[in-house]
């Protein structure tokens, strides 16, 4: 779609008005996880709902807008930036509880955050596809950041063990995505510099 196709294309549509719940979620799901105890098993299932609909909706909008060709300029930033906050939340909720180390959430935000700001600055010079290793990346950290919002560790009785198998097992998906997160962030600096540079035409 060209610049004049995008100018032609109202804001107001379906895509857009799921990327703006998306952001409008983001407080609703600290609030939830963190304006309450976070060993309720109610308050987390409830965050845990906010957060399965706002990552839902992330898939649906893009589908949308492409499909039904109403591509914005509004969309080209809010979206990214919508992503980045719902997960940042989540990070950063996830480490006030102690579900996640500080370390970890400090290393994956520098490193998303630094990678959406310089995507956006150029986006109208530079165009970079996202390449698979985002794609695992953005899974595995859903996926880990899912299974942690859950009250898993505030579960009792028969469903102690469960719990605790099923929260470990976030945990290894979640070295899982930071993994991701830093080989998909050297990637794109990669794919940056050579398309800077000119050696590799714009995708």
């Amino acid at each position: 779609m060209t610049d004049q196709q995008d100018r032609t294309v109202s804001n107001w549509n379906l895509p857009n008005a799921l990327t703006t719940l998306r952001i409008v979620l983001v407080p609703v799901y600290g609030w939830f996880l963190l304006g309450h105890d976070h060993d309720s098993i109610l308050w987390r299932c409830l965050a845990y709902g906010v957060f399965a609909v706002a990552m839902i909706t992330d898939k649906i909008d893009g589908d949308l807008a492409r499909s039904r060709g109403q591509v914005t300029d509004f969309g080209k930033i809010a979206d990214p930036i919508a992503d980045k906050a719902m997960t940042g939340m989540a990070f950063i909720a996830l480490s006030i509880v102690g579900d996640i180390w500080w370390w970890v959430t400090v290393v994956v935000l520098l490193r998303e955050w630094g990678v959406t700001l310089l995507r956006l600055s150029v986006a109208r010079n530079v165009v970079i596809a996202a390449a698979q290793s985002g794609k695992v990346k953005t899974m595995l950290q859903v996926l880990a950041l899912g299974l942690l919002t859950l009250p898993l560790r505030q579960l009792d009785s028969w469903a102690d063990t469960p719990g605790d198998v099923v929260f470990y097992v976030s945990q290894v998906l979640l070295a899982g995505a930071v993994a991701m997160t830093m080989w998909s962030g050297y990637e794109f600096f990669r794919e940056f510099r050579r398309q800077r540079r000119g050696t590799v035409p714009a995708v």
